[in-house]
């Protein structure tokens, strides 16, 4: 986890007030809502090992960045090299690197800041960048956009490290993309397989616990809202009452849940 942050539900979701979440408050509190309903926002990276490989699935927010839009991101210092460390994994162990989208708190720390130039935090890696997605980012006219452009996606372009990728891609059977658009136009999550168990790394296709009772709730940033709400139906759908583990790469503790149906409804269980 590189953050954890509690915001109003306005940051999320333009129409909604806190009163809405009270048909969910059982589940949602205390890990995903505090007591006064503000909603309680993590952001992880997940380090998978394979049989043979090293990935790590989105970079979080980076130190040393200009944030335009998230004053409180601007020039941080937090330590996710030494918590990567903690977990005996040096940058120059990472065989590839996979961001589920490219925004800022995805794709952080793809790069830092050395003797002023942004280079490849991973030096040994293959950054794995989803041809459809840098379609949509590679003319970014936004000052937010722009800055993640700049920091944090042609440093790895420039230094040789992509490889570019579909919707396709694979590795050692074990790791694979699954497209899930709407929140931008290329996003995909990842599923996992091992030793006879599925998980499924969620990316922003939903930020919140709350969007499994609710997917028709639309994100703000979701570039293509109505696309997104079909996308979140169908996963919730598709997932609701297996045994398919699903990390939230903003759920906060517990961040691996299983979608369960009850009195109707759909809630999560941990």
């Amino acid at each position: 986890m590189d953050s954890l942050e509690s915001t109003s539900p306005r940051f999320l979701y333009l129409d909604k007030q806190r009163s809405d979440f009270d048909p969910h408050l059982e589940w949602l509190q205390p890990h995903f809502l505090d007591a006064e309903k503000n909603i309680l926002l993590s952001i992880h990276t997940f380090l998978v090992r394979t049989t043979h490989h090293t990935i790590l699935i989105d970079t979080c927010i980076g130190n040393d960045k200009d944030a335009p839009a998230f004053p409180q991101w601007t020039g941080r210092k937090g330590s996710y090299l030494q918590d990567l460390a903690a977990v005996g994994c040096a940058p120059e162990a990472v065989d590839y690197v996979f961001c589920t989208h490219m925004h800022i708190d995805h794709t952080g720390w793809n790069t830092r800041l050395q003797d002023g130039r942004w280079v490849p935090t991973f030096p040994n890696a293959k950054y794995l960048f989803n041809k459809r997605e840098w379609e949509h980012w590679q003319d970014a006219q936004d000052a937010m956009d722009q800055a993640v452009v700049r920091q944090n996606l042609l440093p790895i372009i420039e230094a040789g490290r992509v490889a570019w990728v579909d919707n396709g891609w694979g590795l050692d059977d074990e790791v694979t993309l699954v497209p899930t658009p709407g929140h931008t136009p290329g996003h995909c999550s990842v599923q996992l397989r091992s030793r006879g168990q599925t998980a499924m790394i969620t990316g922003d296709m939903m930020v919140h616990p709350v969007q499994i009772a609710e997917p028709q709730w639309s994100q703000r940033a979701d570039t293509d809202k109505a696309l997104a709400i079909a996308t979140r139906t169908r996963f919730v759908n598709q997932h609701c009452d297996t045994d398919t583990l699903i990390l939230g790469t903003h759920f906060n503790t517990p961040t691996g849940v299983y979608i369960v149906s009850a009195g109707g409804q759909k809630r999560i269980k941990w």
